[in-house]
């Protein structure tokens, strides 16, 4: 039985393979957030089905490919689809993807998703810039032996998003007239929505958007080291005064409908990541 060290030690052999760069930033896109990827010089693409200890992505419109190139001048490697509790996966499975890009020698974590919103000043198709999360999602990829290779037993939390990413996302927003928020993200299981009473505790609690990702992915590269920026896209409002059935197709064409303005934010951090290199 391999441990965790192992496997991703086999994922980055094959997938060096194919991609021989040293990727500076690894990018995880979340529900109709895929075209993104089309702004990527691909140097390569890998199915998660061939590299080794990869889950296998059964998410409604989440390709499940690794997109390898270069994005604003930087090396990227991509998760065009990602990987959620509700499929089934340990913690330690989903993440694994986030210890690769690692360990490949990715410094900065951009992770993007569709999300319900809470907050009753946003709107569907509105991009949330996410400056703080609340796991409620019962689990920790975390939990068990720590390796020491992968990073500390007690990873702090004070600032797991990029305060200085955060600010350029929001004057990126400001440059380009997108409505753009800062706010608190809480992470559920899934796969069920929420109900009314619980919408009505989770802003109490101080979210002002819900999904089923992220946290997790987020709280890895927090362990390993990495710098960290969150976008959420806000596809559905969720006020339990008001709350109506979700269509999941319409989710999908909000998402799709916001991607090029979360693409403006996404490159323009990326632009500010290559300027604050030279």
């Amino acid at each position: 039985m391999l441990d965790l060290y192992d496997k991703i030690q086999d994922a980055c052999a094959f997938i060096r393979k194919a991609w021989h760069h040293t990727p500076h930033a690894g990018i995880i896109l979340g529900t109709g957030l895929g075209p993104l990827v089309q702004r990527i010089e691909v140097e390569a693409t890998i199915d998660y089905e061939e590299i080794p200890h990869f889950p296998k992505s059964t998410a409604t419109s989440h390709r499940g490919r690794l997109v390898c190139g270069n994005l604003c001048g930087l090396p990227v490697v991509a998760m065009d689809g990602r990987f959620h509790m509700y499929e089934g996966y340990p913690l330690k499975q989903i993440t694994l993807p986030v210890r690769v890009m690692k360990f490949l020698g990715a410094q900065l974590l951009v992770v993007t998703n569709a999300c319900g919103g809470m907050n009753p000043n946003y709107r569907a198709g509105d991009i949330m810039v996410i400056d703080d999360h609340i796991n409620l999602m019962g689990d920790n990829p975390l939990i068990g032996v720590n390796d020491e290779r992968l990073g500390p037993r007690f990873p702090d939390m004070c600032h797991p998003y990029d305060p200085d990413l955060i600010d350029a996302a929001l004057r990126i927003s400001r440059q380009n007239d997108i409505v753009a928020h800062r706010g608190v993200f809480v992470a559920v299981a899934g796969p069920n929505l929420e109900t009314r009473a619980e919408y009505r505790f989770l802003r109490g609690i101080g979210a002002d958007v819900v999904g089923m990702s992220t946290v997790p992915e987020v709280i890895v590269a927090v362990h390993s080291g990495m710098r960290t920026i969150g976008f959420s896209v806000v596809t559905d409002m969720c006020l339990p005064d008001a709350l109506e059935p979700a269509d999941v197709e319409k989710i999908i064409a909000i998402a799709n409908e916001a991607e090029p303005r979360l693409t403006t934010l996404v490159t323009g951090v990326l632009a500010h990541e290559r300027a604050r290199m030279h």
